[in-house]
């Protein structure tokens, strides 16, 4: 059942170790989790999970100890995640696109005690990246860690082939041989301790403002704000998940993995980077839903093979250009969206309707989800909008983030337990909601105001499936001037004089571009996190403005 209460007495588990063993005797031989030619059951991540808890225990960790994750998704991440909330430690996923000066201050900041990490994951050397982070850090030598750099961090384990010099004792592989020390009755006992109330994960924002923000969630709020979900998506144990968001992330953690566990189904992901393989995968595996992002999706669709592909067992999700026609949109924008953030322990609006919207609704991110209070506030006066109106969205409920790690609730919340979500956006009359931008990308232009995704989806609308992004531009006469950017790797031509003006017929004359510009793929710029950097980007379109004159 749905439930605005954490604690519905309808039998749900509330920890992930209850969870997970609930799942684990209802499902014991199917497939949890495959990535590329990797496969792990219910019964095997058990196992591996279970041996690798004991292991932890026997190195000291405990309930409430900091265990970091710097995998990749696959067996290694899901294991390792399992093992730590198993006894009742916080999980702290790491992002692998990390570089050095970030792994320093996540690690610093985030007061990891323990460490698990890939050896090396596309190119990457993690046991360098992590010298690079902490100098103090001699993987010839047996540990303990002793660092002024990360005080907290005591032991470090790798995944993968050993390389160098590096002693043995800093394998996955010693850690495991540790779990003999520790039998299985100690850790059920362990497991039974954890609560619904006790910190589950603390998942960093990505830090395009500022430094990263550890959003802290617990095992009963986030499992019941997920298995709403789920029940919302309809999910049976039936249902094979492809996501492209990695374990990592919010997306990737909790609307995926986590949603996989409490709807007992199989999660699909691939770390291929040929599109090519990645189109052989989803056909060997069949899913049945398909949740990604929006550049990830497109390079599949331009794979020269695509047209050929049998995907039909694809019936729900966002690989939107696969689905059959009988259920494909005549428009993305036209099909209810999902809105969510780190904070919100993923989605925050959703919708079970697939179907097609009338117009009127086009941009619909559906309603919010079951316990999540929401109004919109003028971001100057603070005094609450009609509905209707654009302004900021307020947000509150039992499923919201139990605050930022080493932040006072003060710093976070509003008195009445309002959290500012920075993002611009209106409900309408029926309670759907959409999104207009955020606070800081508002291109103020001749004293308007103009929201990027609301030319964004004008342009997309006319130019089909080619990406696009609208930027603010300094100005010497409106402060900012109105910049679009089409993404195209090719010489197609577009003509701009046509696209401004069929443009003017549907939005105001001040938010219509000023120009419109094509940059190719490879010179679009992106924070380490994967996102855009939209910042640069103005910065690059300026550029391209003083070049051409």
């Amino acid at each position: 059942m749905t439930s605005t209460v954490i604690d519905a007495g309808d039998g749900l588990p509330l920890t992930l170790p209850r969870l997970w063993r609930r799942q684990v005797q209802a499902h014991a031989d199917r497939i949890l989790f495959v990535c590329d030619e990797s496969r792990l059951s219910y019964a095997e991540a058990d196992v591996r999970s279970r041996r690798l808890a004991r292991g932890l225990l026997a190195a000291g960790a405990s309930k409430g100890s900091h265990i970091a994750l710097l995998y990749p998704s696959g067996p290694d991440f899901v294991v390792a995640m399992l093992a730590a909330a198993r006894i009742g430690a916080v999980v702290l996923p790491l992002s692998t696109l990390s570089t050095a000066d970030e792994l320093r201050w996540l690690l610093a900041h985030c007061d990891a005690e323990y460490l698990f990490a890939a050896t090396e994951f596309r190119s990457r050397r993690y046991d360098e990246l992590l010298c690079a982070a902490i100098p103090e850090l001699d993987f010839s030598r047996p540990p303990l860690v002793r660092s002024l750099t990360a005080p907290w961090l005591k032991r470090v384990w790798f995944s993968g082939v050993r390389v160098g010099d590096r002693h043995e004792a800093w394998s996955v592989e010693a850690l495991e041989e540790m779990a003999t020390s520790i039998d299985d009755d100690f850790l059920d006992a362990i497991e039974a301790r954890v609560s619904p109330a006790d910190r589950f994960v603390i998942i960093h924002t990505s830090g395009s403002t500022a430094n990263p923000k550890g959003v802290i969630h617990t095992h009963g709020a986030l499992i019941r704000h997920i298995d709403n979900g789920n029940r919302i998506r309809q999910y049976t144990p039936d249902d094979v998940l492809f996501s492209t968001a990695p374990l990592f992330w919010v997306a990737g953690f909790a609307f995926a993995f986590l949603g996989t566990i409490v709807g007992g189904l199989k999660l699909l992901c691939s770390n291929a980077v040929a599109p090519g393989d990645v189109l052989d995968f989803l056909e060997r595996e069949r899913p049945t839903i398909t949740n990604g992002y929006a550049s990830t999706i497109a390079k599949l669709v331009a794979d020269p093979s695509f047209a050929k592909r049998d995907l039909s067992s694809i019936r729900r999700g966002t690989l939107y250009p696969i689905l059959a026609p009988d259920v494909r949109p005549r428009d993305p924008e036209l099909r209810h969206n999902i809105y969510g953030m780190t904070e919100a322990g993923g989605a925050l609006t959703m919708s079970a309707d697939e179907s097609d919207l009338p117009e009127r609704m086009r941009g619909s991110c559906g309603k919010f989800l079951p316990g999540f209070e929401a109004k919109i506030v003028d971001p100057e006066t603070l005094r609450e909008r009609a509905r209707g109106h654009v302004g900021e969205l307020w947000v509150r409920g039992p499923f919201l983030m139990e605050g930022y790690y080493g932040k006072a609730r003060s710093q976070v919340f509003e008195p009445d337990g309002w959290w500012r979500t920075g993002d611009l956006g209106v409900i309408d009359a029926e309670g759907y909601f959409y999104v207009k931008g955020r606070l800081g990308e508002l291109i103020k232009t001749s004293g308007a105001n103009v929201s990027p995704r609301e030319v964004e989806a004008a342009l997309r609308d006319l130019i089909g499936s080619m990406e696009c992004f609208v930027v603010g531009v300094p100005d010497a006469q409106r402060g900012q001037a109105v910049v679009a950017i089409i993404v195209a790797d090719d010489d197609r031509e577009f003509d701009e004089a046509a696209l401004k003006q069929r443009l003017a017929a549907r939005l105001s004359r001040y938010k219509v571009p000023r120009r419109i510009l094509r940059i190719a793929r490879s010179d679009l710029p992106f924070q380490s996190s994967g996102k855009l950097d939209t910042r640069r980007l103005s910065a690059l379109a300026q550029q391209r403005l003083q070049h051409r004159g």
